[in-house]
């Protein structure tokens, strides 16, 4: 009713800092990373097959967590390797619980992508980060990316595409109740997430619907 998240009402903690509830206790962290991680095992593969991305073969995944997106695309594609950006203590439980030391396309880095400096790579996957926060934060993070990714390059966004009108589709929608409800952000347009890919330098945006619960978007610097 209204209007604006309710994370410091039901949890006392600021909704700036959406993780520092969700994250609140080791049993949480590990519920969620191992429900992110069932999402990609479902739909991980329409996602990264939506455009040919052979050409990416340095690859980082920010804010990867578990890692089942970033095994569905060393298993798409081969010739790639692929860096799960996320904080300490995310890459401690993936290293533990989710990624066997013996997957060597896949590395880690520890960091907070909105703090810390972000590595050079051919391809940045942004999979349901930017619908956290809100356009000022996604513009931030996409600045930063810009900046990093090689000549040539480019960012995939991984979200939920809204229709134009905003008139569906209706888990989308529902989609955008919950990042009310818990964050910062929202849910968007393709031609939303355009524009803040425009506005970071990102050209040859290029949208795709996947039929399943998540869409694809490739921007190229």
């Amino acid at each position: 009713r209204e209007g604006r998240n309710q994370y410091e009402r039901a949890f006392g903690v600021s909704s700036k800092d959406p993780f520092g509830a969700m994250y609140r206790s080791d049993e949480e962290m590990l519920k969620f990373m191992a429900g992110q991680n069932s999402v990609w095992s479902i739909c991980g593969r329409d996602v990264l097959a939506a455009f040919d991305l052979s050409p990416f073969t340095q690859i980082y995944d920010l804010g990867g967590g578990g890692g089942a997106l970033a095994q569905e695309c060393v298993s798409l594609y081969p010739n790639s390797t692929v860096t799960i950006y996320d904080l300490p203590k995310v890459v401690q439980v993936a290293k533990e619980q989710f990624v066997s030391p013996e997957e060597r396309q896949i590395t880690f880095h520890e960091g907070d992508f909105f703090k810390d400096s972000i590595p050079e790579a051919e391809l940045y996957i942004l999979s349901k980060i930017l619908h956290d926060w809100d356009d000022d934060k996604c513009k931030q993070l996409l600045a930063k990316v810009y900046k990093a990714c090689k000549p040539g390059g480019g960012v995939l966004l991984v979200e939920s595409l809204l229709h134009e009108d905003k008139s569906g589709p209706v888990e989308t929608q529902l989609y955008a109740v919950n990042m009310l409800v818990q964050t910062e952000g929202k849910e968007r347009t393709a031609a939303e997430y355009s524009k803040l890919l425009e506005a970071a330098g990102f050209g040859v945006i290029r949208a795709k619907r996947t039929g399943k619960l998540h869409d694809a978007v490739l921007g190229r610097k």
